[in-house]
């Protein structure tokens, strides 16, 4: 799955966090992208339930407050995030009980925005001294996402 363009990629990773990212890591970033993803809307698809709705709304997305604050900086870097590819790949996951609804579809882009901010970041606060991330970094920062997403 390619959420943006390598160049792309590579400059918002800069930009973000003064990480440098090259086109091997695209993979691992689509990956955590989608599966990030998935899990909010796991999630939020049993808000829905336990409210009574056959839809997923944005305000049933687990959306802490930690994330919004990279939702914002997201907007602030003035960068744009093409969800098909997630739609694409989400449709490879187990059906989800309740449908998002096209609000909660269109708030996507600002979400893997939010995501990969908080992504870029975590790899400055858990290896400070580390530029170009490798495989172990890649796991252990996605494994602290695994943990609390």
């Amino acid at each position: 799955m390619t959420v943006m363009a390598v160049s792309k990629f590579e400059r918002f990773f800069r930009a973000a966090a003064g990480i440098y990212v090259d086109k091997n890591d695209l993979k691992r970033y689509g990956d955590f992208v989608d599966a990030k993803l998935y899990d909010l809307l796991v999630v939020g698809q049993a808000s829905a339930k336990a409210n009574g709705r056959d839809t997923v709304e944005p305000w049933d997305l687990p959306i802490t407050a930690g994330l919004q604050e990279c939702i914002h900086r997201f907007r602030r870097l003035d960068e744009e995030v093409d969800p098909t590819p997630n739609l694409e790949q989400l449709a490879a996951h187990p059906p989800l009980d309740r449908t998002p609804t096209q609000a909660t579809e269109e708030r996507y882009p600002e979400i893997i925005g939010g995501l990969s901010v908080a992504l870029a970041e975590t790899f400055e606060m858990m290896y400070p001294d580390v530029k170009n991330p490798q495989t172990s970094h890649w796991d252990g920062v996605t494994a602290v996402f695994d943990r609390l997403l």
